[in-house]
């Protein structure tokens, strides 16, 4: 039997780190190479420190990690509170747009909660030329959302926008079913107000029902509202929204053979939602009829008229 000597023993521990060291770089050099080759998206916003910046954040380095998409680095109009958010979340912080395009492919312009912010901010994203998708609610009201469009054809960008509630169970069905045999759509949908909210259960029916809408009428208010909506070919649709409730989001949906009640599953919203929104990028052409975004946006100005609440208004 072979006693081993010390001098034998320093070459194996020799040995053994130098081992452990090439297996740290190659580990090392193919993660830079998949953080290279990755899709990179850079984050816009009005303050970087919302539920949709963490969520989508959250779920393109977990559930969607697969997809090769990265937050490459964000931007956004408050400054310094954004910038804490980045820092806490490691995501690179830039000072300007301009900067923040030198390290990213697609942008996805937020600000979910301020509508108001997202022409500002598409004037500054959209002429950079970049497939860019921007959060609901798409715009404050129809005339801004069409500024926002002509402002995307004339840079010739593609751009699409959605709420998260077209990723459902209920598209799902309806799909199968088919869109010609729709008849009739309930939707319900929550939240902290109506301006914000209705965004959510209004989609559901229209991504379903299409953009052929004729007149709307809403009857109650805050925190019970109610849209009734009229469609092309005799078609109807009910969109309920009860602010200040818990109000799970769900449709029924009426075609020439049954009327079915579909849950929406919130557990995998923003995952289908993000997955939606990577589906975009990777194909950079709309997959979301814009005369469909316009038929949400009107409806959303009519139901901020006196007169809807007195009958219905053509839209």
């Amino acid at each position: 039997m072979l006693l081993e000597t010390p001098r034998n023993q320093i070459n194996r521990r020799q040995l053994l780190a130098a081992t452990i060291a090439a297996t740290v770089a190659a580990t090392s050099s193919a993660s830079a190479s998949a953080a290279q080759n990755a899709n990179r998206i850079g984050f816009v916003d009005d303050n970087l420190d919302n539920f949709h910046s963490r969520t989508y954040l959250r779920i393109l380095r977990s559930e969607l990690k697969d997809r090769g998409f990265v937050i490459a680095g964000a931007t956004a109009l408050q400054a310094e509170s954004s910038r804490r958010w980045a820092d806490k979340n490691k995501v690179p912080y830039f000072d300007s747009v301009e900067r923040l395009n030198e390290v990213v492919d697609y942008f996805a312009v937020l600000a979910p909660s301020n509508p108001q912010v997202h022409l500002d901010l598409c004037q500054k994203v959209l002429p950079l030329g970049k497939t860019t998708f921007v959060d609901k609610t798409f715009a404050p009201d129809a005339a801004t959302a069409e500024k926002i469009f002509e402002l995307a054809d004339k840079h010739r960008v593609s751009m699409q926008t959605s709420s998260a509630l077209r990723y459902t169970a209920v598209q799902e069905y309806v799909t199968k079913a088919g869109r010609e045999t729709l008849r009739h759509m309930t939707s319900w949908g929550g939240g902290s107000n109506f301006d914000e909210y209705v965004i959510h259960p209004l989609e559901l029916v229209v991504s379903c029902m299409g953009h052929e809408i004729e007149s709307v009428m809403r009857r109650g208010g805050e925190p019970h509202s109610q849209l009734l909506l009229n469609f092309s070919g005799n078609r109807t649709a009910v969109v309920n929204v009860y602010t200040k409730s818990r109000t799970p989001y769900a449709a029924s949906v009426t075609t020439t053979k049954e009327t079915r009640h579909i849950p929406v599953d919130t557990k995998r919203l923003f995952v289908d939602a993000a997955a939606g929104m990577l589906d975009f990028f990777e194909a950079k052409n709309p997959l979301i009829d814009r005369k469909e975004t316009m038929t949400v946006m009107r409806i959303i100005d009519a139901a901020r008229l006196p007169a809807t609440k007195k009958g219905f208004v053509k839209v």
